[in-house]
């Protein structure tokens, strides 16, 4: 179909390429997404490839510049799927899990298991059974307990399990509370500053089930500053560097995680996926320098920033109920079961009228979820071309955490993915079905 006009010339909420049509609606790669709409139904989560692929390569190619040793590793908990996972691999990237069911979703990708790093402050052991059994290429220790039972495993193996120990830097992101991993109060990581992290060294480097080989740290997700970055960067460095006199440890990897984030409106500023990837793969090897180490091999984790922009959400408009002098509502066919952010986090979306994009934006109304929580609501006095039952609302910037952490709340059926390319759309993930629900029922008589 003959594209002529974009939304937006620079929307940074939507995939690379989303434009508008001449019949006046959404275009996301190539495809016209009421289109999209009436063969897959809505609700519709639409991927882009192209997007997911440019924000890969940035990644790979900017730390790739700076470092001449290092790995992008997708950070799966933003959206688990085996397609993107086989679109990922082809593109260099390594995996970030923490469950046994990435793990099995991995697997059954035909994901490099050697490329695969298993997290979690808490993992269980029949996933760390499955994650050996598999050949995952490293495990990330978060605490003694972890360690213990990892060390524990190695020796039943007979061989040494390869380990990062995830540190705690005690740096201070900017993002929403819930989202903040590196402070000293977290669940995650063992605190530098406590002594804490040189007793997890000391009895990692002795280990006879783990060979320790780096560091890990995380300082939480949707940042958009360098500077708490490079200052983990170099705290844990300078650690790096006292174990080493201390214990002998041989710091051959060092992540400094991920979490870079992305456009959720037009008021959120992200850094440059590729000048981000060279300076924290510039500030690892500098700084290791400056402490006396070696040059480790650099590992970064994006996640949302991979998949974030790739994905919009599909509604369509229901019932619609005004009251006067307060608020217009309309309702769409989906809302906190598919995506819990907003009332999780407070996220801001920026939504578009998908079948009518020419519109000019000349209505305040709020767009409500069909489940029965008053809390369900996606977006509060968004403003838009005047709804109607019927019409298509796109919510841009959906590909990260909206289905990772969907649910069958009021036993709602999860919407149907698919991934677009070219003007072709594959069904990368169906709808759920009502039998899909009852299978993990068990019968009373």
């Amino acid at each position: 179909m003959q594209l002529e006009k974009r939304v937006k010339p620079t929307n940074p909420t939507l995939p690379l390429g989303a434009q508008a049509n001449t019949q006046g609606h959404l275009n996301i790669g190539g495809c016209d997404v009421v289109d999209l709409i009436a063969e897959f139904g809505s609700p519709l989560y639409v991927y882009d490839e192209q997007t997911i692929r440019a924000r890969a390569g940035q990644y790979r190619d900017g730390l790739g510049s700076a470092v001449n040793d290092s790995l992008v590793i997708y950070a799966s908990k933003a959206f688990s799927n085996a397609a993107v996972f086989r679109v990922l691999a082809e593109e260099g990237l390594g995996l970030d899990v923490v469950s046994g069911g990435e793990i099995t979703l991995a697997q059954h990708a035909g994901f490099p298991m050697d490329r695969v790093y298993f997290h979690g402050n808490n993992k269980l052991q029949d996933e760390l059974d499955l994650a050996a059994s598999v050949g995952v290429g490293r495990f990330v220790v978060d605490n003694f307990y972890d360690l213990s039972r990892l060390d524990t495993l190695g020796q039943k193996l007979g061989r040494r399990l390869p380990a990062l120990i995830r540190v705690s830097p005690g740096v201070e992101a900017h993002t929403h509370e819930y989202r903040k991993t590196g402070t000293l109060d977290s669940k995650f990581g063992i605190p530098i500053s406590t002594g804490q992290a040189e007793t997890a060294v000391f009895q990692a480097t002795r280990a006879k089930g783990v060979a320790l080989v780096g560091l890990h740290a995380h300082i939480g997700s949707q940042i958009f500053e360098l500077a708490p970055y490079l200052e983990t960067i170099d705290i844990v460095l300078e650690f790096a560097g006292r174990m080493q006199q201390a214990y002998g440890l041989e710091l051959r990897e060092f992540s400094p995680g991920g979490g870079w984030g992305i456009s959720y409106t037009d008021e959120d500023d992200p850094m440059d996926t590729t000048e981000v990837a060279a300076a924290v793969g510039r500030e690892v090897w500098q700084g290791a320098a400056r402490h006396g180490l070696p040059n480790p091999r650099v590992v970064i984790e994006p996640g949302r920033s991979i998949v974030g922009q790739a994905g919009v959400a599909l509604y369509t408009v229901g019932a619609i109920k005004d009251i006067p002098g307060v608020r217009r509502y309309a309702s769409v066919d989906g809302g906190m079961a598919d995506n819990i952010r907003p009332p999780l986090y407070g996220s801001i979306y920026q939504p578009i009228l998908a079948n009518r994009v020419d519109e000019a934006t000349n209505e305040r109304v709020t767009l409500a979820g069909r489940y029965c929580e008053s809390g369900d609501v996606l977006v509060k006095d968004a403003w838009l071309p005047r709804l109607r039952s019927g019409d298509l609302v796109a919510l841009p910037a959906s590909g990260a955490y909206n289905l990772a952490m969907s649910s069958n709340y009021n036993q709602a059926l999860r919407p149907a993915v698919v991934l677009v390319k070219d003007g072709q759309a594959r069904l990368i993930r169906r709808r759920e079905t009502y039998e899909d629900l009852l299978r993990t029922e068990v019968a009373l008589d």
